[in-house]
């Protein structure tokens, strides 16, 4: 079967990005199936990196934490030990298909400066090289509140670039990108964004499913444009459609990329 997008067939060097409420307290049990797909991927002999949050939702039951905390310090030993657990659970699943997950954790500092951003791009293109997943992450626990990434939907944006992805995939938990919420009446769905389009006609709603996450549809619009920009087509669809869109078909929302000519 021809894919419907021949550019996700043609890519090589493909960034998925997914978010906190995706793979973390109900949803842990998404993990698997994102894992198949990006499995899937890596035999076809794709290289994969994959950017990942999640370290501060998954430690926050261990810290016996209801919310995720406000305070920098809280947030600091949640994703201390969450991001350990999260490592465990990527690990436990990718052992399924012989593969093996590396731990790459980030600060805005680290790609902002030449010598770290360049230590990061040889340390992923060597990893890439020896067929390993490199899951990537903010490194919550050094990051302060003036030199965060902000969201990990941004992070995602810039890894590609730092490592010419021929792709980025930002998954949530809406299938696609729409003119306003889609429970809202008169949402429409948008299947593709045009390099030049300043999508004036879409009304973003408030971020924050289930209140574990940074991000939300304006820091994924805002990603996606910033990836676009630099020449990166991006897929905006949700976790469950990974698999899907991976394989090339007409799901989410497609941005096209911008021409660096």
């Amino acid at each position: 079967m021809t894919a419907a997008r021949p550019a996700v067939a043609e890519a090589k060097r493909i960034v998925v990005k997914v978010g906190s409420s995706s793979i973390s307290g109900a949803n842990t049990g998404q993990i698997a199936p994102l894992v198949d797909a990006l499995a899937a991927a890596h035999a076809r002999g794709v290289e994969v990196i994959l950017v990942s949050s999640g370290a501060i939702a998954t430690g926050m039951p261990y810290l016996h934490l209801d919310a995720r905390p406000n305070d920098l310090a809280t947030q600091q030993a949640a994703a201390a030990v969450g991001q350990n657990l999260l490592m465990v659970r990527y690990q436990d699943s990718l052992d399924r298909y012989g593969l093996t997950a590396a731990q790459v954790l980030l600060t805005a500092g680290d790609l902002e400066h030449s010598t770290p951003r360049s230590n990061a791009q040889r340390a992923i293109d060597r990893l890439l090289g020896l067929r390993i997943l490199p899951i990537v992450n903010e490194n919550d626990t050094v990051a302060t509140h003036e030199i965060r990434f902000g969201d990990n939907d941004r992070l995602a944006a810039l890894v590609a670039e730092l490592v010419g992805a021929d792709l980025l995939v930002l998954l949530s938990d809406v299938d696609a990108l729409y003119t306003r919420p889609p429970h809202e009446p008169g949402a429409e769905r948008i299947d593709e964004v045009a390099a030049d389009d300043e999508l004036e006609r879409v009304e973003i709603g408030e971020a924050g499913a289930a209140g574990v996450g940074t991000g939300g549809a304006a820091t994924k619009v805002a990603s996606a444009k910033l990836a676009a920009r630099q020449g990166t087509p991006v897929v905006l669809t949700s976790t469950a459609n990974v698999r899907r869109a991976l394989d090339g078909d007409a799901v989410g929302t497609w941005f096209h990329a911008s021409s660096l000519d």
